[in-house]
């Protein structure tokens, strides 16, 4: 089978959308990645798959943490930068918990130290221990078909 057709078959699966964020000596990084998953409730365990070639890759591995931020449906703009469809400089205010970056108005933005890390193919898999989560109500920004779309027009988001 070729790329594309592994691709459209993934496309397939309707997903959240988040923003991994991390930071070292004032620079903040973030990716927006819909390859995120809950994994131990005991430990409180999540997961994450980024690219062995991603800046992000190497930041985390420096730094030992990271922040799931999963964005609401108000938050497409968010995702457009932090994928690099958006060229134009934006600067991006985060606030602060325990020392991570996370997106405001976020879902929920669960923050994690390096648990483990495995190399699969051209991705590492973070495993992050949760070490706090902060909540916002709302309904989620989805990912289908290489489209976004929401909750309430699940066609797509405009």
């Amino acid at each position: 089978m070729d790329d594309r057709t592994f691709r459209n078959a993934m496309g397939k699966f309707a997903t959240g959308v988040t923003v991994i964020t991390t930071s070292q000596n004032g620079e903040v990084r973030g990716m927006t990645a819909n390859a995120f998953m809950s994994v131990s409730l005991d430990p409180k365990l999540v997961l994450i798959s980024v690219g062995e070639k991603a800046k992000m890759n190497e930041m985390i591995k420096e730094t030992g943490k990271f922040t799931v931020n999963i964005l609401s449906e108000d938050q497409k703009e968010m995702s457009m930068l932090f994928a690099g469809q958006l060229k134009e400089d934006r600067k991006v205010d985060f606030d602060w918990i325990d020392g991570h970056p996370i997106l405001p108005n976020s879902l929920a933005s669960i923050l994690c130290d390096v648990y483990d890390a495995h190399i699969a193919g051209d991705h590492t898999l973070y495993i992050g221990k949760v070490t706090n989560i902060h909540m916002n109500d709302g309904d989620p920004l989805l990912f289908f078909e290489g489209k976004y779309r929401n909750i309430a027009n699940p066609s797509n988001v405009g």
